[in-house]
């Protein structure tokens, strides 16, 4: 008997294609890709056709940053009124 598939795809593995952290966040894969250009987001380029790939600890380090980010923009605009 198999094992069932994982309800979470990204269990077990290191690394994800640019293409699905673009669907983890809802935004196109030009946008993805324009994060890592602008250096919010490491990735690296591995294999014959060196494509995008992010190591999921840099996804949970990258929604941090983007969490505190905006808790100090609501902060700031809380004590500006």
């Amino acid at each position: 008997m198999s094992p069932s598939p994982s309800p979470h795809p990204t269990l077990g593995r290191r690394f994800v294609p640019l293409s699905e952290v673009a669907e983890m966040f809802s935004i196109s894969s030009s946008q993805a890709y324009a994060l890592v250009r602008s250096g919010e987001l490491r990735a690296i380029q591995i294999g014959g056709r060196r494509q995008w790939r992010v190591e999921l600890s840099e996804i949970e380090a990258y929604i941090e940053r983007a969490q505190e980010a905006t808790r100090l923009l609501v902060d700031t605009e809380g004590t500006s009124e």
